[in-house]
């Protein structure tokens, strides 16, 4: 208690002052009882505990002076660290690679260091403390090294650069000249004051242009031309949710970091750094989108409208592809907002006003329902974009396959072409699985001899087994089933493909087994075998059980065996031994012998053996692909005519004065024309002439169209070989127009199971 009293919040000088009072107080009291006192032994007393008294607070006085040194020691040092400490924060900017400038919460600059603006040094050498932000963007703009040489740029820039300051987080590139750049990035603190940093990115804006240059062909840089002259931005992912594409648009409205817009970023990253930025508002956009994108292939549609805190507005559309992959769209609807807010506001005092920007709101709206038709369009087309261009690249390589050319070329556009068919199947195998996802596969069965498809098989599969050094065998059957010829023929493919690509040594056999009213077909390979555990996961899609032990492959060969022998109603078996081999069985139902198609296997017989003078009739829109097409007709010895139009057609062939053997006709030609009405125009004046539809449409649809008009539909990119048996079974000698076909009917001149895919 009397340490407290002495000692409680005084200074020394204080504390010294009131010791001394105390001290002369207890003096004052000694002599006045020794005045009164009548005994020596009492007053010896008092002295004594006098004595003590003033000992314990001389000793108290020297404690308390003990801790008031210790705190000042204390104070000195913590004074000692704070310098240190900024002294170490400066070094620190001065070691940063990047430049750094920190605004204060009214917008001067109070720190930076010697890399902020060192790429201007006219910039550099006007910085200083108390420089407004208004005024540094000002400077920056006059600088001659900004790469702006149009002074109305320069005015923009500033004006973009100032709106851009009022975000929270912002990113942009600024170019300088001599090909520099430079990444600005703005970060407003707590405090209210806004962090500058720049980072010159020139090396890898220009590793990133090197690298564009490569990749992108004429078909990719004329759609990028078209994704940056859309109003809206957008965002392309694969079927892994990865980024494949993205354009101009999509940087103007969210300002990204430059290494986050780069091809294989994951979606959840791009989402992430939108949320951690506040670009997508504050309502459950994350969770909404998410759910979304995890959804199923066939999901609907998903539309958002976003309100950003900046109070712009967004209207985020998603679509799903057929591939799996997705496109999100984003449609700047502030200015629109804004215009019905405005004229709410003039509602009351206006109605004249208030009716022309009525007006005007419907013209935009009807601008951006026109702009979201076109977006959807091209999403719609995406698949017919990727297809065209590689049939006629096959196209072209078959025409240079028959050039006389030195071995060397030779080789190399025997690895293009084989890098074409890696890419081909791979689309065809996307395509499939997506027709089954989405719902869009149809089986027509029929009854059908089995033979003409076993030999096919043979003929397809007997070079790969022996470039394999394997066994190949099928077995002959006069057997007649009833099933889609086109799907169990991809059945069969797709199993034989799985033994061969897995089986190292052995043999691989397709033979068939006779069970009462069914017929069993197997695929027997002495491949390592299948788990027990695992035989029931192969058939996942994207699922390999050991991708080393064979060749490459995306592991939907066996997905699409189960969903087809689904579709068919086939049971689909398995029995495997690991270290033995497996045989994967295909139950399909036996049927009588159809003599329709017996005869029409006889008429077979005098079938054109050869192409020469096979005159064919090419109608295609497309000049590039329409040449390529020409020449790979010319070098089978066929006579080929081209057009680019029904016009164009008719006059070939008044010129000629006989009508084509047969119609090869693309079915998207210029002016809303499509070769289905041609076909069935130039059939009105010569009768059913065979013909064939090339497309890259996938709709089921249009191929029921085509089978109800008679016309053979064949899809992009396109099989060469499978085009050139189908010119084979043109009739020699063409019969009279009204007796060649009916409506529906492809057998008056080939076999389906000929031209099953």
């Amino acid at each position: 208690m009397s340490e407290s009293f002495l000692t409680d919040d005084l200074s020394l000088a204080d504390e010294n002052e009131r010791l001394r009072l105390i001290v002369s107080a207890l003096m004052d009291r000694s002599e006045r009882i020794t005045q009164g006192a009548s005994r020596p032994a009492a007053q010896l007393t008092h002295v004594v505990a006098l004595e003590s008294q003033v000992r314990t607070r001389t000793r108290d006085l020297a404690e308390t002076l003990d801790r008031l040194r210790v705190a000042n020691a204390r104070l000195s040092q913590a004074e000692r660290d704070a310098v240190g400490a900024r002294n170490a924060l400066a070094d620190a900017l001065e070691a940063m690679v990047e430049g750094f400038a920190m605004f204060d919460a009214e917008d001067r600059l109070t720190m930076w260091n010697s890399r902020f603006c060192a790429d201007l040094p006219d910039v550099r050498r006007r910085i200083g403390p108390g420089l407004t932000f208004r005024d540094y963007v000002r400077i920056v703009s006059e600088s001659p090294g900004l790469n702006l040489p149009d002074s109305s740029e320069r005015r923009e820039w500033v004006t973009q650069r100032l709106e851009s300051h009022q975000r929270r987080d912002v990113n942009f590139m600024v170019p300088l000249v001599e090909d520099q750049w430079i990444q600005v990035s703005e970060q407003r603190m707590s405090s209210g004051g806004t962090a500058v940093t720049q980072t010159d990115v020139t090396a890898m804006v220009r590793n990133a242009r090197e690298e564009r240059t490569k990749l992108l062909d004429e078909q990719a840089q004329m759609v990028r031309a078209t994704l940056d002259h859309i109003d809206q931005g957008v965002l392309i992912f694969d079927a892994k949710a990865r980024l494949a594409g993205w354009n101009r648009r999509l940087r103007e409205l969210f300002s990204p970091p430059v290494d986050l817009l780069a091809t294989g970023t994951p979606f959840t990253a791009i989402l992430n750094n939108l949320m951690r930025r506040r670009q997508l508002g504050r309502s459950n956009i994350r969770a909404t989108l998410t759910d979304w994108v995890n959804g199923p292939p066939h999901r609907p549609p998903l539309k958002v409208e976003i309100v950003q805190e900046e109070g712009n507005v967004l209207d985020l559309f998603a679509q799903a592809m057929p591939d799996r992959g997705f496109v999100i769209s984003f449609n700047d609807l502030t200015k629109e907002r804004r215009a019905i807010a405005e004229m709410h506001r003039l509602n009351e005092t206006l109605e004249a006003r208030v009716r022309a920007r009525t007006l005007e709101l419907e013209s935009a709206r009807d601008e951006a329902e026109r702009a979201n038709a076109s977006k959807s369009r091209f999403v719609a087309s995406a698949s017919h974009d990727l297809l065209q261009p590689l049939n006629a690249a096959k196209l072209f390589l078959s025409s240079l396959s028959g050039m006389e050319q030195p071995p060397a070329q030779a080789r190399l556009v025997e690895r293009v072409n084989s890098a074409f068919g890696s890419v081909e199947q791979i689309l065809g195998v996307l395509l499939d699985i997506s027709k089954f996802d989405i719902g869009a596969a149809h089986a027509k069965p029929e009854s059908f001899a089995l033979a003409p498809l076993l030999d096919r098989l043979r003929e397809e599969f007997a070079p790969m087994a022996t470039a394999r050094g394997l066994g190949f065998r099928v077995h002959d059957t006069r057997a007649h089933v009833h099933s889609d010829p086109v799907y169990l023929k991809r059945v069969l493919q797709n199993l034989l493909s799985n033994g061969l690509r897995y089986t190292k040594s052995g043999r691989i056999i397709l033979g068939v087994r006779h069970r009462g009213k069914h017929l069993r077909i197997e695929v027997w390979d002495t491949g390592p075998g299948i788990p027990e555990d695992k035989q029931t996961e192969i058939f996942r899609e994207f699922t390999r059980l050991d991708p080393a032990q064979g060749d490459s492959g995306m592991g939907l060969g066996l997905a699409i065996v189960e969903q087809a022998c689904a579709l068919l109603g086939h049971p689909l078996s398995l029995r495997s031994i690991e270290g033995k081999g497996t045989v994967f069985s295909v139950t399909v139902p036996l049927v009588e012998p159809d003599q329709r198609r017996e005869a029409a296997k006889n008429l077979h017989d005098s079938k054109r053996d050869a192409l020469d003078d096979l005159l064919v009739l090419v109608v295609e829109n497309d000049r590039e692909v329409r040449s390529a097409m020409i020449g790979v007709l010319e070098g089978w010895g066929t006579s080929p005519i081209e057009a680019a139009t029904l016009a164009e057609a008719e006059a070939l062939i008044d010129e000629l004065g006989v009508p084509p053997d047969v119609i090869l006709a693309d079915y998207q030609l210029d002016h809303g024309a499509n070769g289905l009405d041609l076909v069935r125009d130039l059939r009105l004046r010569h009768g059913m002439l065979p013909a064939v539809l090339i497309t890259a449409d996938h709709n089921p649809d249009l191929a029921q169209q085509a089978d109800e008009q008679g016309v053979l539909l064949i899809r992009k990119p396109l099989s060469l070989r499978r085009l050139q048996r189908l010119l084979r079974q043109i009739p020699a000698q063409q019969t009279e127009p009204e007796s060649r076909a009916e409506r529906g009917d492809h057998s008056y001149w080939f076999r389906q199971v000929d031209i099953a895919e």
